[in-house]
């Protein structure tokens, strides 16, 4: 057993006769839970498993085949359901998967090429290459970028339950004694911070198949069945991307009774406009907004009950260290991946008290972290302003008319937005008003000064979406620029007017 999870297992033993995990039709006690963890591992033991992936929809099978990987001191490789299958073969054969656990009802009918079944739910070969890992690496967590194949980074048991604990604080002394976990456990988001810390506080997680959620595919979320499973189980805590919180507040805005019992909604994943924010604690939802990235094993900075701040993504957590560099990049250490898969990290990386750099812009209010967006996607415009297209997008689709939105202003004098309507019979006035209700609140340089309708909604299948849903740039620059009329305005293209007290 791992030095890591025996320190785990001690927690979990106090928990006593309590429900541990939930699902349809499946329940198992935290006094069952050791018990049915130990079955797994023997399974594994017996096929010889060595690097593992796990194809299971969200329930709690996903989550006691994890902890027995975790356990046994097996490589675990969450296979996103949401990627494609050449992504989720990139995985497979990029990792050097071995074994497969599969639902048993579909384990005939995996299209996973290579793989024969040796028990049930259990498939194996012997992959095409053994690629070398770091020392000690539990489990390589694929992040899916705007370009190329997903990226695989391999992370330590100890970084996962340091982050696990420290985010367990927050449920301690009862707060949380129901989680729901909504996004795909395959996600290292919902994986620590809502399973491991839910499991560490003491809570009941209830793991409920994504389509029960809402979720279907790559990108399709219906809010109605989201809000009603809400109702159904009551938790007291989620973990939210922004759009699911926008979806949430705005059915309560439109007179939808919000789900009793909630008492913690964490939201990150992306940018979250502080209007989004204020709208939700004018509904008293008590939503908190955190920071993460895959490389610091998930959640680094967070608000919480006793410390919490609007238009700031929270304090560090115990586990973290969190500084600005000279260039405003936000750097972090504590928690950290041991390097990504197949890259040698640098020399200095290696050491435990190393900085990482995020790629992210931010500064520091009274030790609460702001973030501006993203290095990489920060233009300059033509009059020498720097600005973060995540804020403006932010404020774009907080408005009940934008369901998406791209912003470009690189090099240019004017500022443009690509639109993706709410409603197919959304007018070009709706729009025209959503836009403007955004650029009141942002200076005069970072508006959406034009404005163009979208053809079409950005999706992974027509390639203007990454499998998780973060915008591929270059290839939205590549199409829409040439019919945006960057030369001084094309058919279609709508300009925003601006009064002269507008400030600059």
């Amino acid at each position: 057993m791992s030095d890591a999870f025996d320190a785990l297992r001690s927690t979990l033993l106090h928990h006593g006769a309590r429900l541990a995990l939930r699902g349809e039709g499946e329940e198992i006690s935290y006094a069952r839970l050791l018990e049915a963890i130990a079955e797994r591992r023997g399974v594994l033991e017996a096929v010889g498993a060595r690097r593992v992936a796990l194809a299971l929809d969200n329930g709690p099978q996903w989550a006691l085949w994890d902890l027995a990987l975790l356990a046994g001191g097996q490589v675990c490789v969450p296979l996103p359901g949401f990627f494609s299958p050449t992504q989720q073969m990139h995985v497979l054969d990029s990792a050097g998967i071995d074994t497969l656990i599969v639902d048993p009802a579909a384990a005939s009918a995996t299209p996973f090429a290579g793989f024969v079944p040796v028990a049930p739910g259990i498939l194996q070969r012997t992959p095409p290459q053994l690629p070398a890992l770091p020392a000690g690496t539990a489990k390589i967590t694929y992040t899916s970028g705007s370009t190329g194949q997903p990226k695989g980074v391999c992370l330590s048991a100890a970084a996962q339950l340091a982050v696990a604990h420290s985010v367990a604080q927050i449920g301690e002394g009862g707060a949380v004694e129901r989680h729901l976990g909504v996004l795909p456990l395959a996600t290292l988001l919902e994986n620590i911070a809502g399973l491991y810390a839910g499991l560490l506080a003491g809570a009941r997680v209830e793991l409920l198949p994504m389509r029960t959620i809402g979720f279907s595919g790559g990108g399709g979320f219906d809010p109605a069945r989201f809000l009603q499973t809400l109702h159904a189980h009551r938790p007291h805590s989620l973990i939210l991307l922004p759009q699911m919180l926008l979806a949430l507040v705005g059915a309560a805005e439109q007179g939808h009774a919000l789900p009793a019992g909630l008492r913690f909604v964490a939201v990150g994943g992306g940018q979250v406009s502080p209007r989004l924010l204020q709208r939700a604690e004018a509904l008293g939802l008590p939503v908190y907004e955190g920071y993460g990235l895959s490389e610091c094993a998930s959640v680094v900075c967070l608000n919480t009950p006793s410390a919490r701040r609007i238009g700031t993504v929270g304090r560090p957590l115990p586990h973290a260290g969190v500084r600005i560099g000279d260039d405003g990049e936000v750097q972090v250490r504590g928690a950290r991946m041991l390097g990504y898969l197949g890259e040698a990290p640098p020399a200095d990386a290696l050491a435990a008290d190393a900085w990482l750099g995020t790629g992210d812009l931010g500064h520091f209010d009274d030790g609460f972290l702001v973030l501006h967006g993203r290095k990489k996607h920060q233009f300059i415009t033509a009059y020498g302003r720097n600005v973060n297209p995540e804020w403006v997008e932010a404020e774009l689709v907080q408005q009940g008319a934008i369901a998406q939105a791209w912003v470009h202003g690189e090099a240019c004098p004017e500022n443009l937005a690509v639109l993706v309507p709410r409603r197919a019979d959304c007018s070009d006035v709706e729009l025209e008003a959503a836009v403007a209700a955004a650029n009141a609140g942002l200076p005069d340089y970072a508006c959406a000064h034009r404005w163009l309708r979208a053809e079409a909604p950005f999706t992974l299948a027509n390639g203007l979406l990454t499998a998780n849903g973060r915008l591929r740039r270059a290839a939205l620059a590549a199409h829409y620029l040439p019919r945006s009329g960057a030369d001084g305005g094309a058919p279609g293209v709508h300009f925003t007017s601006f009064s002269d007290e507008t400030e600059t």
